[in-house]
């Protein structure tokens, strides 16, 4: 049952802050198949936002940019790339925390694929990093791979997460 309070809500988006956008964003296009949807950027702040995210087959952006803005904040699960200017050629930078080394907080992203198995070849084809490979460990069927910054992202297949589930 849906609570009439929170009735509407949608959940949006997830803020990943990223060293190199131009890395980042074709990671997330090119490798991913993401679109950007709309990007912002803040002068006087010293950061730009990226939102990805999946469009359907045939769905086109709103090329006014208040309707785009209304359009991009009431969709489901996109990716906010956070860029603070100036650390893609800072060499003192190391980089972002991504949440599975100690201290662990936020984990991975998921993103799901009609078959785990074709997706991973690809990924290898393109050098992609893995944490996990669809065959390692003992969950059979789903991978682990790394974004330019370090963060993992879980490449699922819905009816091989069904599979492992009913084994619980």
């Amino acid at each position: 049952m849906i609570e009439s309070a929170t009735k509407g809500f949608v959940m949006n988006q997830t803020m990943l802050r990223v060293k190199d956008p131009k890395r980042s964003l074709e990671f997330y296009s090119n490798v991913l198949g993401m679109t950007m949807l709309d990007s912002y950027k803040f002068p006087t702040m010293k950061f730009s936002l990226y939102f990805m995210g999946y469009l359907e087959e045939n769905e086109t952006i709103p090329d006014d940019r208040a309707e785009r803005s209304e359009w991009l904040f009431s969709r489901p699960a996109l990716v906010e790339l956070t860029h603070n200017w100036g650390t893609e050629s800072d060499p003192e930078f190391k980089g972002y925390h991504d949440g599975n080394q100690e201290p662990q907080g936020f984990g991975h992203i998921g993103i799901s694929v009609p078959d785990v198995y074709e997706a991973c070849k690809r990924f290898e084809d393109l050098e992609v990093e893995f944490v996990k490979r669809p065959d390692d460990g003992s969950m059979k069927g789903l991978a682990f791979i790394k974004d330019p910054d370090g963060y993992w992202i879980e490449i699922l297949n819905p009816k091989g997460l069904k599979q492992i589930v009913s084994t619980l």
